[in-house]
């Protein structure tokens, strides 16, 4: 059954807006003080959260409010394709989503943002301290290796069955077809968490697959790792990403991850972020935000609160 974007907008103590940035229409959840708001004489800094794949911006919804009690300036996004936001024909790789984000921080009103990303969503994190780094403040990435060798044999953080997973999604049509049928929302967020899913929450991202375009649209995200390999546009974001980065970056990894190998997710982290903080939560898999949401907020406002660009 299609279903419409709007059941992507759900409700609770945040509000949802459309903006513009980068040629299309991105909805964010938002929460927190007003932009016109002052905070010791400034205005509230903007912190920009990033979901995974199959998700949507309500993956976020912990932190949502977590964050704006503490005073943030929240904007939950859908990515590119995904939930509420537009599903164009083209630009699901990283570069693309870098400028969506930039363009949204700019929308929003603020000249810079710190950008916290999970999965998928954190290598978008990864590259825009690389690739936008006059709109990022700081960067934060859950479940996401720094992305310096994502195009090469040295991929060493992802385990056999996130490359299994990663496989599959190059077939056409029929990954497409898991995803509005359910099967595939399921394998991936069941297959990568170490506490498993609630169905009402599956039921929620299985909804937003339903949405026209966004299973085709989240999918091509997904084909974009490996067709851009041999590609000049891959080796561009290769070079593009290997810079050494002068944020402060927070790295975080589920000490259950079945998809990550925790040992040698930090490596290329450590090699290119100067101000870096690495953390292992316990008890967690791959989709921290939703398996440890308390751990994943304390964690958050704790490194806030020194993620000041030196």
């Amino acid at each position: 059954m299609i279903a419409d974007y709007s059941t992507a907008l759900v409700d609770g103590p945040w509000r949802h807006e459309f903006v513009a940035a980068n040629g299309a229409r991105f909805h964010v959840a938002l929460a927190g003080p007003d932009p016109t708001e002052r905070v010791g004489g400034e205005p509230a800094p903007l912190v920009v959260l990033l979901h995974d794949f199959p998700q949507l911006w309500w993956a976020w919804r912990h932190q949502i409010v977590a964050l704006a009690d503490a005073g943030y300036r929240v904007a939950a996004m859908d990515l590119r394709g995904t939930g509420a936001s537009d599903k164009p024909p083209l630009g699901y790789d990283v570069p693309t989503r870098t400028r969506d984000v930039a363009g949204v921080v700019r929308s929003l009103g603020a000249d810079r943002a710190t950008v916290v990303g999970n999965g998928f969503g954190g290598t978008v994190a990864w590259a825009m301290a690389a690739m936008q780094p006059a709109v990022t403040a700081a960067v934060a990435a859950f479940a996401a290796p720094h992305p310096a060798h994502l195009h090469t044999s040295r991929n060493a953080p992802y385990t056999r069955a996130f490359h299994r997973r990663l496989a599959s999604a190059q077939a056409p049509f029929a990954p497409e077809r898991g995803l509005v049928d359910g099967r595939l929302v399921d394998s991936w967020l069941q297959g990568g968490a170490h506490v498993p899913f609630d169905d009402d929450v599956l039921e929620t991202y299985r909804t937003a697959a339903r949405i026209p375009f966004a299973a085709h649209c989240s999918v091509e995200a997904l084909r974009w790792w490996i067709r851009s390999v041999p590609r000049m546009d891959g080796r561009r974001f290769t070079t593009a990403v290997r810079r050494r980065l002068d944020q402060p970056a927070l790295l975080a990894l589920g000490a259950d991850d079945p998809y990550l190998r925790t040992d040698a997710s930090t490596l290329d982290a450590a090699a290119f972020a100067s101000h870096l903080r690495v953390e292992v939560v316990d008890d967690a898999g791959h989709y921290l935000p939703e398996e440890a949401p308390g751990a994943v907020s304390e964690l958050l406002l704790d490194w806030l609160k020194g993620a000041r660009r030196p």
